[in-house]
């Protein structure tokens, strides 16, 4: 591995902000910033009840969680937020002898994602808006924005992560048990999100909006039912619900935690979903499909060919979890993934990872 230190005016100092407030986090370096909105703790009913209009088998049996405060990002993470990341990837390649990274610094190790197949994706980019300020991100695997939640993490000092699914849903819900956080009335939702039936761009397909053009939930958060999905961190199980029936459990014990690359869980619709997945309690997956028109051999693990409708958004727990915990969200999750990152860099010319050694 190679070591990229980043200049001193750089690491920022790690600032708490004032819990249960909203807070603006800066990435150090660019003028990108992005609002983090404050999810007070609670307990809620997770997954649909089986009269629920739209619902599957894979929303039940409903059972009760109990979720610590945390904060979250207002909105989509916006392709501002991850290029400032991605694009660290051509300033490496121009490094063609890096030093290896001492045994001891392993743990600090952030990969970056190869370029993007721009031959494929800048013409749908374009045809949807592009890729600029105030657009969602989208198309990473799961695995990159880990990786996105990492970098970030060891840049600013503060810790940030994936939402579990739990998270995600009872956000989304912002203390309802509606179909929707706005009522169960699936005929409102293009007045609150972007989905199959309002996102016709001029060319007659559905496409991506900016964020934040729609009114938020009542928590404050925009997007959450619609424009484009989000990854969480949870490995998907179809019957993962089922042990819990009739429990009430903490939210890190309802967390699926991914031993596999696929399949993984992704909420919240998108732009070509139809209204009943864009449900608060609607799971979705990815699969080996969602990167097979990838060019590369071996596949990349940092982007998904087929995936235009997903992005993600991040939290931060109020609680931070040990620095031993800390990886196990953010790092590769099986032997496979760790190695096709290797040889995805071997084959794009850097022989190894990144790191960036920032000690909080």
């Amino acid at each position: 591995m190679a070591i990229v230190l980043l200049p001193q005016d750089l690491r920022a100092q790690t600032i708490s902000p004032t819990a249960g407030k909203p807070y603006a986090e800066s990435i150090p370096g660019t003028d990108v910033h992005f609002e983090m909105v404050p999810i007070p703790g609670g307990t809620f009913t997770m997954g649909s009840p089986a009269d629920e209009k739209g619902r599957r088998d894979d929303e039940g049996p409903q059972f009760r969680v109990k979720i610590e405060p945390f904060y979250m990002e207002q909105h989509e993470v916006t392709w501002p937020e991850y290029m400032a990341y991605a694009k660290t990837y051509h300033i490496l390649a121009q490094q063609w002898r890096l030093p290896p990274v001492p045994r001891d610094k392993l743990a600090d190790a952030v990969t970056f994602p190869t370029p993007r197949y721009d031959m494929e994706w800048l013409p749908a980019l374009a045809r949807m808006g592009g890729d600029g300020p105030g657009l969602p991100a989208i198309s990473m695997s799961q695995y990159a924005a880990r990786q996105y939640t990492k970098w970030l993490s060891k840049l600013t000092g503060r810790f940030y992560r994936l939402p579990t699914e739990a998270e995600w849903e009872y956000a989304c819900r912002a203390g309802t048990q509606t179909s929707y956080s706005f009522g169960n009335d699936a005929s409102r939702l293009g007045h609150f999100d972007w989905y199959v039936n309002n996102s016709v761009l001029k060319d007659g397909d559905t496409g991506y909006h900016p964020v934040g053009t729609k009114p938020p939930n009542p928590w404050g958060l925009f997007d959450m039912e619609g424009n484009v999905a989000e990854w969480c961190l949870d490995q998907y199980s179809a019957d993962w619900y089922k042990q819990f029936a009739g429990k009430t459990v903490d939210w890190h014990e309802a967390i699926n935690w991914p031993s596999h690359r696929f399949p993984n869980v992704i909420r919240g619709g998108g732009y070509d979903s139809e209204a009943s997945d864009c449900r608060s309690a609607a799971r979705q997956h990815s699969d080996r499909d969602s990167n097979k028109r990838d060019p590369s051999v071996p596949k990349s693990p940092y982007w998904e060919t087929e995936g235009f409708w997903i992005g993600f958004r991040i939290v931060s727990p109020m609680k931070p979890p040990s620095e031993q915990e800390e990886h196990r969200y953010w790092d590769a999750v099986d032997l496979r993934l760790e190695q096709d990152t290797h040889r995805d860099r071997d084959i794009h010319g850097l022989v190894t990872p990144a790191t960036l050694p920032v000690k909080r």
